[in-house]
């Protein structure tokens, strides 16, 4: 295996498959990228079994077909030190060679043909949702995506397809986010992507792209890439319970001086207490050791007081997805579970309890 290749072009591809690479056990095939040239076409590979990413470049310059692995990161740390120019790669006695002008390095392989495959994409079904619908409302919802959860289920984003919507939804049991789109044509099922999947997903596709799955993967393909992910064996929680099905109030609120208030008197403790009045909003610190309150002067239809209170994160997350000026905020009483949206997005917040 040979090829020519510019510097910059050739780090762009290997930096953007470093998060597929098994970084704990350097001596597995998985802590390696997989490089093919085939008619004057590049193919390199990377996956921790988990998931997998596939890029092509074509029109090599003095290419000579062949395959090879060698280590990712360390491929990357040469590359990186390398000047912007062209740089030449070859396989020779059981290693990769890679060569600028006078600088020479040289990193061991291991055998090509042992290297994962990836799935097939025969006997896939098809997703009908733009690309970029897809991230959009998966990017709402990754806040809410819970971390290490033994319930394997809630460390990953449900796409519940129903009949007319397309629903995003992701819980941390604390809160409930959802995102909808309208199902045009797909058929109504369920699948759980994993949270790594969604972050990198965003960071490697922006245009159109094919999306199948099937029990055990997803797939999304364009002209030069491809990326697999394994889903999520499990049942997602009945989230659809939890959604109130009416509202006592419903209260449209400026999103900026929210963010502004929420940030001002949380600074050093993130619970907070948001009385509600006919004339205004009060936001206080829940902290016992400090004092820290701010007031909004705005009218609103409503008759008496109310509170939320709850981790602050949880309502900057939501505000920080949210386009437009303002959102609306949903409740019946205090210390029951509120409710926050905008346009085709909401969340519901558990609350904190606190004494009448």
């Amino acid at each position: 295996m040979k090829f020519n290749i510019e510097k910059s072009r050739f780090e762009n591809i290997i930096a953007s498959m470093q998060p597929f690479l098994e970084k704990k056990d350097a001596s597995s095939i998985t802590s390696h990228i997989y490089l093919e040239v085939s008619n004057q076409t590049l193919t390199i590979k990377a996956t921790d079994y988990e998931m997998g990413l596939l890029a092509n470049i074509d029109n090599l310059i003095d290419s000579q077909d062949g395959k090879a692995t060698t280590n990712g990161a360390n491929l990357l740390n040469i590359i990186r030190r390398l000047k912007d120019s062209q740089i030449l790669i070859e396989a020779l006695d059981n290693h990769i060679h890679i060569k600028q002008n006078r600088s020479n390095f040289k990193l061991p392989m291991y055998d090509a043909n042992e290297y994962p495959s990836f799935p097939s994409n025969q006997d896939l079904q098809t997703l009908n949702i733009d690309t970029k619908h897809l991230i959009s409302s998966s990017k709402k919802i990754i806040p809410a995506i819970d971390n290490n959860n033994p319930k394997f289920e809630l460390n990953g984003a449900l796409i519940d397809i129903k009949q007319n919507n397309i629903n995003f939804v992701a819980t941390d049991t604390r809160r409930l986010a959802v995102s909808h789109i309208p199902n045009e044509s797909n058929h109504v099922t369920q699948i759980i992507i994993p949270k790594k999947a969604i972050i990198e997903i965003q960071k490697q596709f922006f245009d159109e792209a094919t999306i199948s799955y099937d029990q055990t993967n997803l797939i999304i393909k364009n002209e030069n890439k491809q990326f697999f992910t394994k889903l999520i064996n499990g049942k997602f929680p009945d989230y659809q319970r939890i959604i109130p099905t009416s509202l006592k109030y419903n209260l449209t609120l400026p999103k900026d001086k929210l963010v502004e208030s929420i940030k001002l008197v949380t600074s050093l403790f993130s619970n907070i207490k948001i009385t509600i009045q006919p004339n205004g909003l009060i936001f206080e610190s829940l902290d016992e050791d400090t004092d820290a309150n701010t007031q909004i002067d705005i009218d609103l239809d409503i008759q008496e007081e109310f509170y939320i209170a709850a981790n602050a994160k949880y309502l900057l997350d939501f505000l920080s997805m949210v386009d437009g000026d303002t959102i609306k905020v949903g409740f019946n009483e205090s210390n029951l579970p509120f409710y926050l949206e905008n346009g085709n997005f909401f969340t519901i917040v558990m609350p904190i309890v606190l004494e009448k």
